[in-house]
């Protein structure tokens, strides 16, 4: 990967860190497009940056914004419709999607969020099929709605599931109604969108990345790769500080050093995995820090993206649906903490090794690591001049959809997506930061 971005919930962004080789904008189909003499170039020019107030600048009326592909990129219905007859030499046109009675803004900002729950959706999927609990509910529901998906369970990696008793004796349980939330969330803002006469977002096209070979794993095209993770802990230590916070721009130490470097699986990739006990213990860690870092994620990006809402259904959706991440979170925080300790444990197959500590012992220990904390300790919020106050964070709402894709691709969640996978996803969340409060 060519960016490494330390978390999901990132709260600025600066335009010149964003990969632009592979990740990003292929840049040789920017160049086909703007030399496409049949193409009005004033449709095509490149997005301007946004200023230091994060406002769109008064821009002449022959520089036109940048919008998402059209149908097989991400986005579907009307713009889709409407796009049939006018593509050229087989390169999509941009054009703004539909949004129908809603505002551009509210549209883009449920665009966004469906398709980041589609992708919770299927990194839980992962998790549930090997890990969660074996009825047949999240399963009907996923069949219902990813073509091809098994209607029934798989049985689950019986080694798997074992160790990940230790982090907790329901881990099975919260797996499973998490990913069945998740996969209602996207069910959801899709139709939500349908019935307003906005384009909605389906990412099947994308789901391309190999399963885990191990017992348990359906053998399906994924659109995450939990096998190459680059965790970042930090979550951890940050809503443990009292005088920090990420929206002032302060950093924190990772709860899991060796998470954060190199690239560990989540998952048994093979069933080799499960032969080694640490190993595979180390794995079900893993996993369980995982789970709490996806989630914090989701617990920011909502409220970031509710100050840019205009209408007040569209804002009950994502304030309610936003609780449920919270909660999800909290969960996960409370069961990393009881991941057993581990030390110097290698990857059979990589050769990384990952170091699970003791976090209420020396040098860890204290108010940063204390493993029973897992409530949010009051901290800085909005000045310095207010007293502390339990808030999630961060919160700041500028680049927060971008600051989401960033942190999900330095996860190294997306190693081995096509560039089109990038350049889509990328364009809903610059549409999805663009949406202002009070806009048509």
């Amino acid at each position: 990967m060519e960016t490494s971005i330390s978390t999901y919930s990132a709260c600025t962004l600066d335009p010149k860190t964003l990969p632009r080789s592979g990740n990003v904008i292929p840049e040789e189909l920017e160049r086909r497009i703007m030399s496409d003499k049949k193409l009005p170039s004033a449709v095509l020019t490149e997005t301007p940056q946004p200023s230091a107030t994060d406002e769109v600048n008064p821009q002449p009326s022959y520089k036109i914004r940048r919008r998402s592909f059209l149908k097989g990129l991400g986005v579907t219905g009307a713009a889709a419709t409407l796009g049939t007859g006018i593509m050229a030499k087989g390169i999509p046109l941009f054009a703004e999607e539909g949004s129908g009675s809603l505002t551009k803004g509210d549209a883009a900002i449920l665009r966004f969020l469906a398709a980041a729950e589609i992708i919770e959706s299927d990194i839980w999927l992962q998790y549930q099929e090997l890990g969660g609990t074996q009825d047949d509910e999240v399963s009907r529901l996923a069949s219902k709605l990813i073509p091809g998906y098994p209607a029934q369970p798989t049985g689950g990696n019986p080694v798997y599931m074992q160790d990940l008793i230790p982090l907790d004796a329901d881990m099975s349980q919260y797996i499973h109604d998490n990913t069945e939330d998740e996969l209602t969330h996207e069910v959801f803002i899709n139709a939500y969108l349908k019935s307003k006469g906005a384009d909605t977002v389906n990412l099947d096209r994308f789901r391309t990345l190999p399963s885990s070979k191990a017992t348990g794993a359906n053998q399906f095209g994924r659109l995450t790769n939990l096998m190459q993770l680059t965790v970042d802990t930090t979550w951890w230590t940050r809503y443990r500080s009292r005088t920090k916070n990420p929206d002032f721009g302060d950093g924190f130490a990772p709860a899991i050093p060796t998470l954060a470097a190199g690239q560990h699986t989540a998952i048994p990739r093979t069933d080799a995995d499960t032969n080694d006990v640490n190993f595979i213990q180390a794995v079900a860690n893993t996993a369980g820090f995982h789970f709490a870092w996806i989630e914090q994620g989701g617990t920011s990006l909502y409220p970031k993206l509710a100050q840019r809402v205009t209408n007040a259904e569209v804002l009950r959706i994502v304030l309610s649906i936003g609780g449920t991440e919270i909660c999800h979170f909290q969960t996960w925080h409370d069961k990393a903490g009881n991941a057993p300790h581990l030390t110097n444990v290698i990857d059979p197959v990589t050769g990384v090794s990952v170091t699970f500590p003791d976090l209420n012992s020396p040098p860890f220990g204290g108010e940063d690591f204390q493993t029973n904390l897992i409530m949010p300790e009051p901290t800085v919020f909005l000045s310095r001049q207010f007293p502390p106050c339990s808030i999630i964070r961060p919160t700041e709402t500028k680049g927060g959809a971008m600051g989401a894709v960033q942190g999900l691709t330095g996860d190294g969640l997306f190693i081995g997506q096509s560039k089109e996978f990038f350049r889509s996803l990328h364009d809903l969340a610059e549409d999805a930061d663009e949406a202002r409060r009070g806009a048509r």
